[in-house]
């Protein structure tokens, strides 16, 4: 018995030595270039690690609690593979290292579609041969405190493994590399349908009055939480479920095919509040901290389809998150949004001007963030969207814009347009509404050659009216007979937007704007457990 005990000891101290690294620093990873890089791990207390990469060498001991950080100077991109060695009591060799550039890609279940579930996927699976773009997808797990570390792999973008990566996330990296020339890594950390506030901190939500209410609401839900209780009730509504599904089968075998009766939805399973991947900071936590501080260029995010029945939330929500990851990894790094595609949300097509829209409140949030944010930018996709599926196939042109972002504001490729035009003022003149954008390119034009459509107008009564348009020089003038004194103008606003046709000369779509104050349909809704709750009053948008 002490004999074994002695064993276990010796055993537990030897696992203690060692030199350790997170999953990040593994086989086949990319470091960023000309940027300071952080390599850290864990060994014994007071251990002297040894960090060699390259022409350099760099040492440092272990603090109390068996932590050591070891600084990288500034390296240019190097496509050819090399070995990271870090060295203690025993070595770890990490092999097939490039440097080159590093990027996060992020979000929801649009970030999180894979190469195998986009358009042309067999096409692009079989023409991957690209090892220098490498993708590290982090394991989906949320934390209630942070971690230090998570689970994924590199893998080379290559026939075998690129099916599984983020398509957007993957077209993004193949546009850099085929431009740059230099080795590109990305890290897919994203979850589908999940909230903003999933993915920041908590200490960045809890310096936000308008999370306040949120995150009582979840406290709250926590400490209420009755697990047997939650279960015997959803048993009893999947019970009832079945019975339902059983009569309907029933009397649908007696129906011809045109007279059959839909299915129910099944009931869900109840989501333990304390368990949940929706529950705030718990992404942050479990999929964003472990990565944190890998040095990379920036960010490109994909997600708001979670959030937009708190869309006016939102254009607090998405800065925080923003400012909150710049913060953690000590960086100001570029942020690159995608506006929400145009998407029917469920809806018939909106034949009424003026009908309440969360979807373009919340790509309006994404906007004015993209806008007013240092080193934001944002990919207006409002033209290649699906009707019926909230998942547009063509993440290719996704990735290709969102990479003209980068290509234009990181590496000085500044020489054609890389956004689609973007509301910047208007005036009134008389009874018409003479309408100013950014980003007008060589020109302002319609998709079709017709004349710009979408176009809403309205008086100070805030009835709304489909406007006649017409393009002249960079300016768009929007006008009705009907409102002889118009104070707003609105385009694109709708979750689909038919007929919406503006672009500048370079084919880029022009975002949905509206130059009208009026009070938004989701201002004052700041909990999801009240996303059905009647508006509180408020300010007019800012």
């Amino acid at each position: 018995m002490k004999h074994a005990t002695l064993c276990l000891l010796l055993l537990a101290t030897s696992l203690q030595a060692e030199v350790k690294l997170p999953a990040l620093f593994s086989d086949g990873m990319v470091l960023q270039q000309t940027q300071l890089v952080r390599i850290w791990g864990t060994a014994d207390v007071g251990e002297d690690v040894k960090v060699s990469f390259g022409d350099q060498t760099h040492s440092s001991l272990t603090d109390p609690s068996g932590k050591w950080s070891i600084t990288l100077n500034p390296m240019n991109a190097n496509a050819q593979p090399a070995d990271l060695v870090v060295a203690g009591k025993n070595t770890v060799t990490v092999k097939n290292v490039l440097v080159g550039e590093v990027w996060i890609c992020s979000g929801q279940s649009n970030m999180q579609w894979t190469v195998q579930q986009a358009g042309k996927a067999q096409e692009e699976i079989a023409a991957a041969n690209f090892p220098q773009i490498r993708m590290f997808n982090v394991e989906r797990r949320p934390s209630l405190t942070p971690e230090s570390d998570c689970k994924g792999a590199w893998k080379e973008a290559n026939s075998t493994n690129v099916g599984e990566f983020s398509a957007v996330g993957y077209f993004f990296g193949r546009h850099l590399h085929q431009v740059l020339k230099v080795p590109v890594g990305l890290i897919n950390t994203s979850w589908g349908g999940t909230r903003i506030e999933a993915w920041t901190s908590g200490e960045a939500l809890q310096e936000r009055p308008c999370a306040a209410e949120m995150l009582a609401d979840w406290k709250d839900a926590a400490a209420k939480w009755d697990g047997p209780k939650e279960q015997a009730a959803f048993d009893q509504r999947k019970a009832e479920w079945q019975t339902l599904v059983q009569k309907i089968d029933a009397e649908n075998a007696k129906l011809p095919a045109d007279k059959k009766k839909p299915r129910p939805p099944a009931p869900r399973p109840p989501d333990d509040p304390n368990k949940t991947q929706h529950r705030p900071s718990v992404l942050f936590n479990g999929m964003v901290a472990p990565l944190i501080p890998y040095a990379v260029k920036g960010a490109i995010w994909y997600q708001g389809e979670s959030n937009q029945k708190r869309a006016f939330q939102y254009q607090e929500l998405l800065p925080t998150m923003i400012n909150d990851w710049r913060k953690q990894w000590v960086d100001a790094f570029s942020f690159y949004i995608v506006q929400l595609a145009n998407f029917g949300n469920g809806k018939p097509v909106a034949t009424d001007p003026g009908v309440p829209d969360t979807w373009a409140e919340l790509q309006e949030a994404q906007t004015l963030t993209a806008q007013t944010l240092d080193k934001c930018g944002i990919a207006i996709i409002n033209d290649i969207g699906e009707q019926n599926d909230i998942h547009p196939k063509n993440k290719q042109e996704v990735g290709r814009r969102l990479a003209l972002w980068a290509l234009a504001k990181d590496y000085g490729k500044s020489g054609a347009e890389y956004c689609g035009p973007l509301y910047l003022s208007s005036v009134v003149q008389g009874d018409k509404v003479r309408v100013q954008f950014t980003h007008t390119g060589s020109g302002l034009k319609t998709r079709d050659g017709g004349e710009p459509k979408s176009f809403q107008i309205s008086g100070a009564d805030q009835k709304w009216v489909w406007a006649k348009a017409k393009i002249e020089g960079n300016e768009v003038v929007v006008w009705s007979e009907s409102v002889p004194q118009p104070v707003g103008v609105r385009y694109a606003w709708a979750s689909w937007p038919e007929g919406a046709n503006l672009m500048n000369a370079e084919g880029l779509p022009a975002s949905c704007f509206r130059t009208d104050d009026f009070l938004p349909s989701t201002l004052g809704v700041v909990s999801p457990f009240k996303e059905n709750a009647p508006a509180k009053s408020a300010p007019a948008k800012p």
